[in-house]
């Protein structure tokens, strides 16, 4: 993964695919290519990277909200521009590098609260984005699938985030045979943490990324951090590394500052 050391600023840019807003600590990534049914070309991959690689420098973006205009929530990778940028652009969005790949490397390495709200259809690689976010809430309408398969393709990518939510069984299932799983499926099988009516997605998404924005921000990504390393750790080794890191976090402003707010009885005010 590649470290950015400059600092990145949001000051003068055109964002081409995408939208972007900051309010309140949410950071929200709008997927806006709708008439490409936010199919990931070049431009879309550089504006997200660069958009995800800016809420990790900054500290008063404490959570990410991905949604999307239109009626598919993303199409996954755009098989018709795969070549690179067209000079037609009129983003100066720098790249950072990287496709979708570094998308689902980039949200994995956060460490902060990375939330999908899903509208419609998830397709290919856009199981990147919602398999590495820490939360994915869908409308009853929204369909999954992994259809690599059909075109001779094999989502390889995929993989690495979907069999970290999703049981072998139907995991496996799901991308041998391609076919599209409907929300309540993907509910049960831990693709999406739960489905609400259309009306109601906005506000739910809303709800849990305002409860998580005002939770201690530094506790969080250090709870994310460990909680990702341990996940590739046998249970031996995961034991006394989660001891040490439950040591430093003892020893964090965070946690004195809830500790002294909870004895004086008042909410805490994290730095």
């Amino acid at each position: 993964l590649k470290m950015d050391n400059k600092n990145l600023s949001l000051e003068g840019l055109i964002f081409e695919a995408i939208g972007l807003s900051v309010e309140n600590n949410i950071m929200r990534i709008t997927l806006n290519r709708p008439e490409k049914k936010n199919a990931i070309n070049p431009v879309m991959a550089d504006e997200i990277i660069y958009s995800l690689a800016f809420a990790a420098q900054e500290r008063n973006i404490r959570v990410v909200v991905i949604n999307a205009n239109g009626d598919v929530f993303c199409a996954g990778g755009d098989l018709g521009t795969m070549s690179g940028k067209s000079s037609e652009s009129t983003s100066n969005v720098p790249s950072l590098g990287g496709g979708t790949e570094e998308i689902s490397l980039r949200i994995r390495s956060l460490h902060k609260p990375v939330i999908c709200e899903i509208q419609g259809p998830v397709l290919a690689g856009a199981l990147l984005m919602v398999t590495n976010s820490t939360h994915a809430i869908a409308v009853e309408e929204a369909t999954f699938s992994a259809p690599e398969i059909k075109r001779g393709i094999w989502p390889f990518m995929v993989m690495a985030g979907l069999f970290r939510v999703m049981p072998k069984r139907q995991g496996l299932d799901f991308i041998m045979r391609g076919n599209k799983i409907s929300s309540h499926d993907a509910e049960r099988f831990g693709l999406v943490n739960k489905v609400v009516d259309k009306e109601k997605l906005g506000k739910e998404v809303n709800k849990i990324a305002t409860e998580l924005s005002k939770l201690a921000p530094g506790t969080m990504r250090l709870g994310l951090e460990a909680y990702n390393h341990q996940d590739k750790m046998d249970f031996d080794e995961a034991v006394p590394f989660l001891k040490e890191q439950l040591e430093k976090c003892l020893k964090s402003d965070d946690a004195k500052e809830g500790i002294t707010a909870f004895l004086e009885k008042r909410d805490p005010d994290w730095k």
